[in-house]
């Protein structure tokens, strides 16, 4: 009875956000009404799935690399739960929930895969023990949040520790592969990584300022080679090794970034379903997985692509301009600095910009449009217009793009995507996010 009237209050809750918003929002408060009126609804409502709950958490990747994990899972026949738009803090988790659970609280799934923010996991793990964990990388990110990244790593290694049965890592990352990490956990630690013809593309963040990358080959996590990686990249045709097995998956996702996170989703597929998840039959439904939204997202505006790419670190932002660089496009960058984007934009002046100066940037915009602007003009790269209004800027890009029938790309942080997604909807089918 007391689930039953959790739900209740928590969906009125819900109800009158979504009103107050006008039809948008209302994510976060229902979770915060559910996490003051019953603490324990959500562990006693997810400790309730037949094989458990699984946390996937890391700087970079989390949101696709969770929808890889659900649809490989739903692929194989399992009920999933998991919080499909990104919000990432255990509010979001409990009010996701409200929308699955029936009217008396229970959830009819046989796993969850929860993408967590990565000082918000911490405080999931002291209510819910997951039985898996998937650790996917350490960046500087958000440095007014976290601080420098020892610090990151040390909120995942406390993750790891509340993992009950299998700790998936990225034993090419420096530091959630060190001994100091994986020493003392009860969970079994497995790994995944990326072949030595890659080691060059994929950089931790120190090797972003050395002149080579860390030499990591061989080591792996527990001095054993990682059981999955990518092994080699052609186009968008990736080749994986799963326990010795090799397939080639030719990747409808965007972005190299997202086959080594796909490496991440396999072994951590494996580690929980044991040996009836082989290469040979997930790697057909890993082919089908398409970008979460603002993840290299794309969107058709009258005939002519527009592709959303997130962008929130100096790692993250290389990797889209290095995925993007086969294809010219007209290029916005958008860049807002409020809470969830991190307030602290220091980082750009960390991240490679001269693959844009031959094609330069019809626009910067967003609440840091002029400090982006001067990072560009530091670089050499030419710059069209400086429009801190995201709609205007939006509307000079899709003029743009309806006169020159060219691709169009808009490289932005979370906020600023967000209302960039909003402002859209004017001009295109757009999916809605709740």
């Amino acid at each position: 009875m007391h689930s039953a009237l959790t739900v209740a209050v928590g969906r009125t809750a819900r109800r009158l956000a979504r009103l107050r918003g006008r039809g948008r929002g209302g994510s976060a408060f229902p979770g915060l009404v559910v996490e003051r009126i019953d603490p324990g609804f959500l562990a006693r409502t997810l400790d309730a799935l037949p094989h458990g709950v699984v946390v996937v958490s890391g700087t970079n990747g989390k949101t696709t690399t969770t929808k890889i994990v659900v649809e490989l899972l739903r692929a194989q026949g399992l009920k999933v739960f998991t919080n499909p738009t990104g919000s990432n803090f255990v509010r979001g988790v409990s009010a996701a929930l409200l929308t699955e659970v029936d009217a008396r609280g229970r959830l009819d799934a046989d796993i969850a895969v929860l993408e967590l923010d990565e000082a918000h996991a911490v405080h999931f793990v002291r209510l819910v023990k997951p039985r898996a964990s998937l650790l996917l990388n350490v960046m500087r990110d958000q440095l007014d949040r976290f601080g420098e990244i020892d610090h990151t790593a040390s909120l995942l290694r406390a993750v790891a520790a509340a993992t009950t049965e299998v700790v998936v890592l990225n034993a090419d990352d420096p530091r959630l592969s060190a001994p100091r990490f994986t020493e003392g956990l009860s969970a079994r630690v497995e790994g995944f990584g990326i072949g030595e013809s890659l080691r060059r593309t994929f950089l931790s963040d120190d090797d972003l300022r050395r002149e080579a990358p860390m030499d990591l080959s061989g080591s792996g996590v527990e001095g054993r080679a990682p059981s999955t990686r990518l092994e080699s990249i052609e186009g968008r045709t990736a080749r994986f090794t799963l326990q010795g097995e090799q397939a080639e998956v030719e990747m409808a996702l965007p972005g190299i970034h997202n086959m080594l996170n796909a490496a991440g989703a396999l072994a951590l597929v494996r580690a929980v379903l044991g040996e009836r998840a082989a290469l040979a039959q997930l790697a057909p439904a890993l082919s089908q997985v398409r970008a979460a939204f603002g993840r290299g997202e794309l969107i058709d505006v009258g005939g002519v692509p527009l592709e959303l790419a997130l962008v929130k670190n100096p790692a993250g932002f290389r990797m889209a301009l290095l995925s993007s660089a086969a294809q010219r496009a007209t290029t916005v960058i958008a860049i807002n600095d409020q809470y969830a984007d991190g307030r602290d934009m220091s980082w750009l002046w960390d991240v490679d910009f001269t693959a844009l100066r031959e094609s330069g940037v019809l626009a910067v915009t967003g609440v840091r449009a002029y400090d982006m602007a001067l990072r560009l003009r530091y670089e050499e790269v030419p710059v069209e217009s400086v429009e801190p209004d995201l709609g205007a800027a939006l509307r000079l890009l899709l003029e743009r793009g309806r006169a020159d029938r060219e691709p169009m790309r808009i490289y932005c942080t979370y906020t600023a995507m967000l209302a960039l997604r909003a402002e859209l909807a004017q001009f295109a089918d757009v999916e809605a996010v709740l």
